[in-house]
């Protein structure tokens, strides 16, 4: 008995087989390269298919019970009706259309005024040929390869393409406004919901996006639980029971599959910006000494590119410097504490909006190998962080698989194992803290 989660990232592919117990029993992975031209961002989706063939080859099982998929927020591609692509995959953080934002807001401002951003999918869409072409998202394009047909997508997938959360159908009037025809786009059914079946009878079921998939894995699916994600860039995901409206845009809310919501943001700042500024640095060595370092008097705003999403929506936004870094170990050490103020930022913001007060944050993502960087942003946030056994999306979606569609926290709370926790140490830094949110609001970052 066992569940496969799949995580089709923007650099790999990855596998992991959990059994009930929430053990894994094999894991796999293999990478994928991108194309990048200025603002646009493509991927060839036929790489997905070979990569996911070879992980699931690689995990192998002998009685496995279902399958679910994760998948960057907001990436698609155009099929034929037939399934067959006949775009590249356009990916998530994909800009070409920026400018056709505002035209979508003029079709129904209630509606997307304070939610669409330039990067989502529906941007991108209205500049397709939609005839006798389906709008597929990467997760499901890789189910519809598994089970044979195409398949439906789920609710989480379907947010970014402009899907309506609350009525829990696509906008017709307002498509009809923008001229798309509601035929090119797919049905939608709640994550959890079985999609078909493998030639080999294997259940494949509907899953959610990587963001959501990572707090599943981090089993922070209870109000006032959260789960921040850091990678390339910084997702917070959190649990509401009603929903967050968010007049600034920054905020947006998946639906819970066991009912509620799954409110939070992502930033344009993370991780990534260390491999530009650092290029080739040993950023293990790097948190070593910065734990003996400890806090200094500067900060960096770690903006990669002009433009943030979360906490607050600004395009102008370039990345700053506050204070003075004499060295490569100080300017890791500015990046890291840049990093943790933007997520305690988010966290007010969060809270300002009527969000349960943080109690917990589970920790996931990449940067989670950084034991300094871990310690410093439970100092920051001034809450006890988590680091989950198995901080992997792949992980959580094979736990989604485990539901079954029914009672999903259930599942993560019988599967999900926390490896331990850390306790803030009192140094918040609320100096640079208030320094840094200043200086975001002189330069009109904050409105």
């Amino acid at each position: 008995m066992g569940w496969i989660g799949l995580d089709l990232g923007t650099q790999s592919v990855r596998a992991v087989l959990a059994d009930a117990k929430g053990q894994v029993l094999s894991r796999a992975t293999r990478p994928l390269a991108s194309h990048r031209d200025g603002v646009r961002h493509e991927q060839d989706p036929q790489a997905w298919l070979t990569a996911v063939d070879a992980v699931l080859a690689e995990v192998g099982a002998t009685e496995l019970d279902g399958i679910a998929i994760c998948s960057t927020s907001g990436t698609f591609l155009l099929t034929d009706r037939a399934g067959l692509p006949v775009t590249p995959a356009l990916m998530y953080d994909d800009a070409r259309a920026a400018a056709r934002r505002d035209h979508i807001v003029d079709a129904d401002p209630d509606r997307w005024a304070t939610s669409m951003q330039p990067t989502w999918a529906l941007p991108k869409i209205l500049d397709l040929d939609l005839t006798d072409r389906r709008i597929v998202h990467s997760a499901d394009f890789v189910a519809a390869h598994l089970v044979g047909h195409p398949v439906a997508t789920d609710t989480s997938h379907a947010l970014k393409t402009g899907y309506d959360l609350i009525a829990d159908a696509w906008p017709a009037a307002a498509f009809d406004k923008l001229g798309l025809p509601l035929a090119a786009f797919p049905e939608v059914v709640r994550p959890g919901t079985e999609l078909g079946r493998t030639p080999d009878g294997v259940p494949v079921y509907a899953g959610m996006t990587d963001g959501c998939a990572a707090q599943i894995a981090a089993g922070a699916l209870a109000p006032g639980a959260w789960n921040s994600v850091l990678g390339t860039t910084l997702v917070l995901k959190g649990v509401s029971t009603e929903l967050l409206t968010d007049p600034t845009g920054a905020v947006y809310s998946h639906r819970h599959p066991d009912g509620g919501w799954l409110p939070g943001g992502a930033s344009s700042t993370g991780a990534g910006v260390l491999t530009e500024l650092l290029p080739g640095a040993d950023l293990d060595a790097f948190d070593s000494a910065a734990r003996a370092l400890g806090p200094i008097a500067a900060v960096t705003y770690p903006l990669t590119k002009t433009g943030e999403r979360f906490p607050f929506v600004a395009p102008q936004a370039e990345r700053f410097t506050l204070g003075t870094t004499s060295d490569d170990l100080q300017t890791y050490a500015a990046v890291l504490q840049g990093v943790a103020f933007i997520e305690r930022l988010a966290f007010e913001h969060l809270e300002t909006l009527g969000a349960d007060p943080v109690r917990s944050v589970s920790l996931t993502g990449g940067a989670t190998r950084a034991g300094y960087w871990n310690q410093l942003r439970a100092d920051v946030l001034g809450v006890p962080v988590e680091l989950p056994a198995v901080p992997d999306p792949a992980y959580g979606m094979a736990v989604l698989a485990a539901s079954g569609g029914t009672d999903l926290t259930g599942t993560a709370r019988r599967m999900v194992r926390v490896d331990h926790v850390l306790e803030p140490r009192g140094d918040r830094l609320d100096d640079l803290y208030g320094e840094f949110v200043a200086e975001l609001d002189r330069r009109g970052y904050r409105g």
